[in-house]
């Protein structure tokens, strides 16, 4: 008797929900992408018990007749391609037609839909992979499509959910993530009856992220539009105060997909170097526009990765447009102002509240807005009172944005009045009105960093002959890696030659390290060195920013009027003299009026 045999139709469906289906959040995802698809300018998500038992997304798109909903629930079958080579020019969200036939191979639905001109709607019913029945109904023009039991028939999947928290906070990061990156379609999430948040679907971009992940962040970002032959970018990026422990604020959209390409946030993440703390990140909302048949978006079961044709190419050109224009993001903090150097807990970007008990408050937020229950399908009209709030917050948000046009300060107009503490030195700029307070270590840091990554860009590095030359023995790998890159090592300054089996000797090492430990300084270049050496820019950048702290003025150092004043010129020549290498400000100032507030001369 044969061993092997041919799997079951459902089992066969089962098996490919499972690389679609992972979580909830997968059909949430999957759902909503279907509606921004369908043309929907408003979609409604509400979820109960994290997603397990009730999912509920409507939109108002285009709807399908009773012809489409007999194939929407089959495998492979799609409106978004006719060809294989519609494959190269994919500009829909969804195009496999994987998604409905792995919910409902995993769950129970029910789909209320109608087609604009219809008489009424249409109400299927899919268990088990098959639609059971189609009845008419009363619906709106679009589709609702409601999603209960959650694996139901798969206790395996089941059982390896995680907690109601973790599902939940993973939907709403998913829901967030799209209404980001679709500001012209209103999106209104609820969450076990309480409205999360609402967006208006206006098409503002900067307005968008301001209701969704909170005016602190909204006022920190720099609008940015870079264009070239390949492609266009447009969005708003961090300036250097504003920064995050980890990359979840990071939202990017190639042709209006959100996607996740370590690659890409890792040159701009570069762009920052020296510019905001070591092991922070900024924060950014990119849109990318490309030719959809240099993107492959078919790469990965979630359409979440993607893959350039001519990688390369993107890569290099998007690195060198970032680097010309990254300068603009530049901004003196007000002394006022508290950055976060230890990032806050964050499950979530925030824009409502959290009780003591984990619920969300929306008090005074979306108090008179109707909650959907689970028996109705209506749209809900946006208040009154919430255009008001957003139109506040783009006054404010314009004035912010009119702080980054701001001139750059001449350093050497500015007035010596002191020193502080042997550590801060206290200038004035009278034509403005402001005090400037600098940071002589954080300042001269920045002078001795530019010097020395300025003359290892130009190879201009000096060597030192040992007297005593050092004999290293490595490992196989690492000595073929030496051998192959003596060259690279000699532009760096370090003279190394063969010394016998797996064994190396260092005869000369760069002059501009000092005496640092020769030994470990080479060993850990070439720790840093694989299969792709890495740039002498990448290799050196943490050895050039430990150079320039130890050579720099410390606090507490006295520093003469005539030495500040040298200090304020050199500053001057710097490209970037707002932050130290280590990212912290150099400078902050603080206006007169603020200071006249200080001491109530001034209302």
């Amino acid at each position: 008797m044969s061993k092997i045999k041919v799997l079951d139709n459902l089992t066969i469906q089962k098996i490919a929900a499972g690389e679609v289906i992972e979580r909830p959040a997968s059909i949430v995802k999957e759902l909503i992408e279907n509606a921004i698809d369908a043309g929907g300018d408003q979609i409604i998500i509400e979820i109960s018990d994290a997603g397990k038992d009730f999912i509920r997304i409507t939109d108002n798109g285009e709807g399908m007749d009773e012809s489409d909903l007999k194939l929407a629930f089959e495998r492979h079958t799609t409106s978004k391609l006719f060809s294989v080579e519609d494959l190269g020019r994919i500009l829909t969200m969804g195009f496999r037609g994987e998604a409905l036939s792995s919910i409902c191979a995993v769950s129970k639905i029910e789909v209320l839909t109608r087609q604009k001109g219809m008489d009424a709607g249409l109400m299927g019913f899919v268990e088990d992979g098959i639609l059971k029945s189609i009845t008419p109904t009363g619906a709106p023009v679009g589709t609702t499509m409601i999603i209960r039991k959650l694996f139901y028939n798969l206790p395996v999947r089941k059982r390896f959910m995680k907690s109601k928290v973790a599902e939940d906070n993973a939907i709403t990061e998913i829901v967030t993530r799209l209404a980001v990156g679709n500001p012209s379609i209103a999106f209104k999430y609820i969450k076990d009856n309480r409205v999360i948040f609402n967006t208006t679907g206006t098409g503002n971009v900067k307005n968008t992220i301001f209701q969704l992940l909170g005016k602190e962040l909204a006022s920190g970002l720099k609008k940015i539009s870079i264009s070239t032959v390949d492609f266009k970018i447009n969005g708003h990026i961090s300036d250097n105060n504003l920064y995050r422990s980890n990359r979840h604020h990071q939202y990017l959209y190639v042709n209006g997909r959100y996607v996740v390409d370590y690659r890409l946030s890792k040159i701009l993440e570069k762009q920052y170097n020296t510019l905001i703390p070591i092991n922070r990140y900024p924060v950014f909302v990119l849109f990318i526009e490309i030719d959809p048949s240099d993107v492959d978006v078919n790469i990965h079961p979630t359409k979440q990765e993607i893959k350039f044709t001519n990688d390369t190419n993107i890569y290099q050109k998007l690195e060198a447009a970032l680097r010309n224009n990254i300068d603009a993001i530049m901004r003196i903090p007000n002394a006022d102002s508290k950055p976060k150097l230890k990032a806050e807990k964050e499950i979530h970007p925030p824009i409502w509240d959290l009780d003591s008990s984990n619920n969300y408050n929306t008090k005074d937020r979306n108090e008179n807005i109707d909650v959907v229950d689970e028996k109705s399908i209506v749209f809900v009209d946006y208040s009154s009172k919430d255009i008001e709030i957003i139109n506040e917050s783009e006054e404010q948000l314009k004035e912010n944005q009119e702080e980054y046009n701001k001139p750059k300060i001449l350093f050497t107009s500015l007035r010596t009045i002191g020193t502080a503490f042997k550590t801060y030195i206290i200038t004035e700029d009278v034509s403005t009105s402001k005090i400037y307070i600098i940071d002589q270590h954080a300042a001269h840091e920045r002078i001795m960093y530019e010097r020395l990554l300025k003359g290892f860009e130009k190879e201009s590095v000096h060597v030192q002959q040992l007297l005593q030359p050092i004999v290293l023995d490595l490992g196989q790998t690492e000595y073929n890696t030496t051998m192959d890159n003596i060259g690279h090592f000699k532009k760096i300054g370090f003279i190394v030659e063969s010394f016998g089996d797996k064994s190396i000797i260092l005869r000369g090492v760069p002059l501009i390290f000092g005496s640092p430990d020769n030994k470990r300084l080479f060993l850990d270049l070439l720790d840093q060195m694989d299969e792709r050496l890495p740039s002498s820019y990448e290799t050196r950048i943490e050895k050039i920013i430990m150079l320039a702290c130890t050579s720099a003025i410390k606090a507490g150092d006295s520093v003469a009027d005539i030495e500040a004043s040298a200090l304020l010129s050199q500053l001057e020549d710097c490209d970037n003299p707002y932050t130290c290498p280590h990212g912290r400000p150099t400078i902050i100032e603080m206006t007169r009026k603020e200071l006249e507030k200080r001491f109530l001369r001034v209302l």
